[in-house]
């Protein structure tokens, strides 16, 4: 597939702006949605998020390190993809590796195939049972349908079961409902194009619905040398969504689908990667007269991957979940539940002189059941103890308990501390992987693996001292046993769990608010890690076989209203050397300015790594790309 020119993606942006706005007379005077800038920090500490028990919960009370990334912060940032709006989140890795890949995880592990995050978009689990992580290039999402992002770092398995190990990046869309009439989103960059449009309703028996479609075009990286690394891209996407609430009752129906191509291979030998996929979500839920809440989602999911050179993959999901939270006994609030997934990997092994999947076929059903209690023991003093039981196709059943507590000392002041176990069950690649597919194997596929175990501790504070000022501080200490190794014996390489060792540090963020109109955030995380093999175990390359991480990190971001509908953003951040491969320290600084050009329309110039010409986040040698400093601008129209 030729990828579009730039000219001509600012051409298709051009002409669908123009046909958007011959449909309507005149430019509807409707107010602009408040900059979080114009909000308290109060109102911010007053955000609900659901991410750490499955129910709403004002931030401020929340006994989890959770970092909230907002609608606005999201447009402030500049972001033009999902992924680089995680870069706001203190508490994520976020490094790009290519023009579409990227390597993201939370205290450590970090690599393009990162397995202990689970990431939920609108309630729906996107990891792939291949490896137990994310293709983040699939993930090309409509930034301004999403409502907030909000990412738990730290132990999830009670309630998101196995693989919610290091955390749980949750992206939660707008409802229809908040999304009437008409958008149109263009962006066009040195190295980025995209053009975006949706339109929302409402039918006569009150049902809120929204449809979008948008296209993505990426170019080739470049790496130290100056030569493309073949990694041009174009995706599209499309969808729908419905929803109805009333008597207490609320359903809502969305459907996803998706189709893409990425460039790979060299001049002499071009090739490209081809990605499509599509999902149906149902999800219903009633409104109890004693504050309790029940909820029943289903889904289906079809993602196919084609990779020349290395395999040819489809995946088949159905999941129905069930939960209901009942607060009908004294100082309890009690949320049971249970779900079922259905799970069906169909591979097909083109190049099995490489690699193959043993069987090419599998069945990987995953059931579990749940139960959390938070009880009040006291005024100010809250403890929730709950447990999964989780069974999996490869080891059986998991158990995966937790238990936290919070003590409100005092108003607008939360101690917290948590203690939980969970585990991350094989993947295809660490049981079925094999290379040849014959052998004799340089690779044989751990048919002993079993699942690698995490014992997480934790403990937090969160304060708003005062009106200007708010914090977070967590301390965590995780214990790993069991750790994928993979370890050279008489027959070849095999996958077994030889590594164990421990990881210790602190995420901590803040926001002061300089002045009624500007806002300002700082956030880091440290930590130190110590991986050792098993007693009489060689793991071939050593623990860097486990993940590449910083030890330290750090964010700043700044947010001015300068008057006249202007905004200048400021996000600054400073990513410690990577071990193996050596990647060096670097310091990158993006500045936006916005314009609020008149009701209904905006538009914003953002600059790349204006501190630097170029550098390197990830990567072995001279290969790896180079992110050069670039310009963004961006036109939004809204009816």
């Amino acid at each position: 597939m030729q990828i579009a020119p730039a000219r001509s993606m600012a051409g298709i942006a051009g002409i669908t702006l123009a046909a958007w706005t011959a449909c309507v007379p005149a430019m509807a005077q409707a107010q602009q949605a408040p900059s979080l800038v114009d909000l308290s920090l109060e109102q911010l500490a007053n955000i609900e998020v659901t991410s750490v028990s499955k129910r709403a919960q004002r931030l401020a009370d929340v006994a989890g390190s959770v970092y909230v990334i907002t609608a606005d912060d999201i447009r402030r940032s500049g972001a033009t993809s999902l992924p680089e709006a995680l870069r706001l989140a203190p508490n994520l890795h976020v490094a790009r590796a290519d023009a579409n890949q990227y390597a993201i995880s939370a205290r450590g592990f970090n690599s393009v195939i990162a397995n202990k995050m689970l990431v939920l978009v609108d309630g729906r689990t996107v990891y792939s049972p291949l490896f137990s992580g994310v293709f983040w290039e699939e993930r090309d999402l409509m930034l301004e349908d999403i409502d907030r992002i909000e990412v738990l770092s730290g132990s999830g398995g009670t309630l998101y079961g196995s693989n919610a190990v290091n955390g749980v990046i949750n992206v939660i869309k707008r409802q229809a409902s908040d999304t009437q009439g008409a958008l149109v989103a263009a962006l066009y960059g040195r190295d980025d194009r995209s053009v975006a449009a949706r339109y929302g309703g409402t039918t006569g028996s009150g049902i809120a619905y929204r449809v979008y479609a948008r296209r993505a075009e990426r170019d080739n990286a470049v790496n130290a040398s100056g030569q493309a690394v073949r990694d041009a891209s174009g995706m599209n996407r499309a969808g729908v969504r419905a929803e109805h609430s009333g008597g207490g009752q609320q359903w809502t129906l969305q459907a996803d689908a998706y189709d893409g191509r990425i460039d790979q291979g060299s001049v002499a030998a071009p090739s490209e990667r081809r990605l499509s996929g599509g999902n149906v979500l149902v999800r219903w839920s009633m409104d109890h007269t004693d504050g309790g809440r029940t909820q029943v989602q289903a889904y289906a999911d079809r993602t196919a991957r084609d990779q020349p050179g290395s395999i040819r993959d489809a995946i088949t999901t159905l999941d129905l979940d069930v939960q209901h939270l009942t607060r009908s006994f004294a100082n309890h609030q009690l949320l049971v539940g249970g779900g079922y997934r259905w799970l069906r990997d169909n591979a097909e092994n083109i190049a099995p002189q490489t690699l193959a999947l043993l069987p090419p076929q599998r069945h990987l059903d995953l059931a579990n059941i749940f139960a959390q209690d938070e009880i009040a023991v006291a005024e100010s003093v809250n403890v929730t103890v709950g447990a999964k039981l989780e069974r999996n196709a490869y080891t059986g059943v998991e158990f995966l308990p937790s238990a936290r507590v919070t003590w409100a000392f005092a108003p607008n002041h939360l101690l917290w501390a948590a203690a939980s176990r969970t585990v991350r069950a094989p993947a295809r690649v660490d049981r079925d992987y094999y290379s040849p597919a014959n052998p004799p194997y340089v690779i044989a596929g751990g048919a002993d693996f079993v699942s690698e175990v995490a014992r997480v501790f934790e403990a937090g504070y969160r304060a708003q001292p005062m009106a200007a000022l708010s914090w977070s501080l967590t301390l965590f200490h995780h214990r790993f046993s069991q750790l994928r190794s993979v370890d050279a014996t008489p027959g070849g390489l095999t996958v077994n769990n030889n590594f164990s060792g421990k990881l210790t540090g602190v995420e901590a963020w803040g926001s002061y608010r300089v002045s009624d109109s500007w806002k300002i955030n700082l956030g880091t995380t440290q930590m130190r890690e110590q991986f050792t093999a098993l007693a009489g175990t060689s793991p071939v390359g050593g623990s860097a076989q486990l993940g590449n991480d910083p030890r330290s990190r750090w964010n700043f971001g700044s947010s001015w209203d300068l008057g006249g509908g202007h905004e200048l953003d400021v996000t600054a951040r400073r990513v410690g050397g990577l071990p193996n491969p050596a990647v060096p320290a670097y310091s990158a600084v993006d500045v936006r300015w916005g314009w609020h050009v008149r009701p209904g329309m905006q538009f914003s110039v953002t600059v790349r790594n204006i501190n630097d010409p170029s550098h390197t986040e990830w990567g072995a040698g001279g290969a790896r790309a180079e992110l050069s400093r670039g310009a963004i601008a961006k036109l939004v129209w809204r009816q």
